[in-house]
């Protein structure tokens, strides 16, 4: 079996995640393509995009949240996605129970003894009304049925998990500071969400791998777990298994792959890319050191927003008033130090329109 190297590997997540060249595709395709954008932080799915979409204009990711052609939802490992609309649809029933269990994991304490269902059944009664709603505003409508849990572990439970859910604009348009109001998913999209199926191949878990694969591979079923949270796929994969190509790679893993997707020259060349916080080109693997040192990898779970050179993690950066900070993880090179301020100064005009290009790469690593 062809062993693919973490060089090798690197440049297919580049190419399959939009960093080896910016696409010219539509927003939509974008969002889908990726199957979907961590989103815990508002306004990080701009930067994702804008490194990975050519001419990127962030008007273009608002209208369709206000168009309701994308929403803003817990799905993926219980954190917020920016999804499509359809795919909020078709993948959330399948990512019910891992929404529940997550969300457990920190309340089993303070839930024991709730009739999950019935905090369901209420929590959907009380959202009838079409209004929307903060988390606590709704656990305090519910608290006096249930007062020993607590708001927020009523709250966390309804919103994240037992109700599906969106968050409504203006959170999350560009440049725009709001809270949370919650409202569910079927009804701001005027569509039921697809149900569970009978099926025991699992087809939505056939098509989360497929997807997976195109945006990921190759990659392990660990690394399909770690993207999507979900622990129940094996039988996806068994269905489907005869379709992929497999590898190993240097630690010796089975490795799964679409046959015809890209999977580039390990010597390609990588340009500099600023991510964003929580960017799923990092977090969606269980192992992640086809893109950042283990060393590091904690800054992948910190919210640190970083910088790839040569395809690898080697900087965070920050925004001070109008400057992009770039702070090296080891020493930069003359080149690639001077690469790294091009795109700063790109990246700082991006998030000025065009008002400073300004960008400070310290010397000193970090």
């Amino acid at each position: 079996m062809t062993v693919l190297g973490t060089r090798a590997l690197n440049r297919a997540t580049l190419a399959r995640q939009l960093l080896l060249d910016r696409a010219d595709v539509p927003v939509l395709d974008a969002v889908a393509h990726l199957g979907g954008l961590q989103a815990q932080e508002p306004q990080e799915p701009f930067i994702g995009l804008w490194s990975r979409l050519r001419a990127f204009d962030p008007a273009t990711l608002s209208e369709p949240l206000t168009r309701r052609k994308v929403v803003r939802t817990h799905l993926m490992r219980r954190t917020v996605h920016l999804v499509t609309a359809d795919d909020a649809l078709a993948w959330r029933a399948r990512h019910d129970a891992m929404l529940r269990q997550r969300v457990l994991g920190v309340y089993r304490a303070e839930l024991a003894g709730v009739d999950l269902e019935e905090l369901a059944a209420a929590g959907r009664a009380v959202m009838a009304d079409g209004e929307p709603r903060s988390m606590t505003e709704l656990a305090r409508t519910l608290a006096t049925r249930w007062p020993a849990p607590g708001p927020r572990a009523l709250g966390e439970m309804l919103i994240a998990a037992l109700v599906p859910m969106v968050q409504l604009p203006p959170r999350g348009l560009w440049r725009t500071k709001a809270g949370v109001r919650n409202v569910p998913l079927s009804s701001w999209l005027g569509r039921a969400i697809d149900p569970p199926s009978p099926d025991a191949t699992d087809p939505v878990g056939q098509a989360l791998v497929r997807r997976y694969l195109a945006a990921f591979g190759p990659a392990a079923s660990a690394d399909l777990r770690a993207w999507c949270g979900l622990a129940g796929l094996p039988a996806a994969v068994a269905a489907i298994r005869e379709e992929l190509v497999t590898f190993r790679d240097e630690r010796g893993r089975e490795l799964l792959d679409l046959p015809d997707a890209p999977r580039p020259d390990p010597d390609t060349p990588a340009p500099v890319r600023f991510l964003p916080a929580f960017d799923n080109a990092i977090l969606g693997y269980q192992d992640r050191t086809r893109i950042i040192d283990d060393a590091h990898r904690g800054l992948s779970v910190a919210g640190e927003r970083v910088v790839l050179v040569d395809g690898r993690v080697a900087a965070t950066w920050s925004v001070e008033a109008d400057t992009v900070t770039v702070t090296p993880l080891g020493r930069f090179s003359r080149t690639d130090r001077a690469a790294v301020a091009a795109e700063g100064q790109a990246l700082a005009s991006f998030l000025s329109d065009g008002d400073s290009d300004r960008v400070q790469v310290a010397t000193a690593p970090r």
